[in-house]
């Protein structure tokens, strides 16, 4: 169950503004697309956790090109909506480390050690004075998900 998924199912709520921002695809792994991290090499996988620009796979994105274009989709939205209004961003694992990691002030290299759980729920404010407030981070609701099979929540 992915993120336009979450989306089709809310689409039935009034009043409801939905739309798919391309900024906060997924992390884009490249030639690593579809393999194991046994197949990758753990050795390449924390260099390229730790921002080691020469690992990043071939036709893939460094964390800090994530970074950058998920900041720049979260700006986007920010200019789009009235202060003291919501707006809700369903994504996947790296995007949210994104914005986590720049509300929280760490940098690319260090945002890899963040967890986020699957199916969980982040909630950044965005004040007008340009600062961030993380309210809750990884938030769980026990709804009755059973136990990933890779320990992921």
């Amino acid at each position: 169950f992915g993120a336009k998924e979450i989306l089709s199912l809310q689409s039935n709520e009034k009043d409801l503004t939905i739309s798919v921002e391309p900024g906060f695809t997924e992390l884009d792994r490249g030639a690593w697309r579809g393999k194991t991290k046994g197949e990758i090499g753990l050795d390449l996988l924390q260099r390229f956790d730790a921002c080691d620009l020469a690992v990043t796979p071939e036709g893939g994105e460094s964390y800090p090109e994530l970074k950058e274009r998920v900041i720049g989709a979260r700006d986007r939205i920010l200019s789009m909506i009235e202060f003291e209004k919501s707006a809700a961003i369903v994504s996947h694992l790296q995007v949210t480390r994104s914005m986590l990691s720049e509300a929280m002030g760490i940098p690319a290299s260090s945002m890899a050690s963040l967890k986020v759980l699957t199916a969980s729920v982040t909630c950044i404010d965005y004040h007008e004075d340009g600062t961030q407030t993380v309210q809750f981070q990884s938030f769980k609701p026990n709804v009755g998900l059973d136990q990933a099979k890779d320990g992921a929540n």
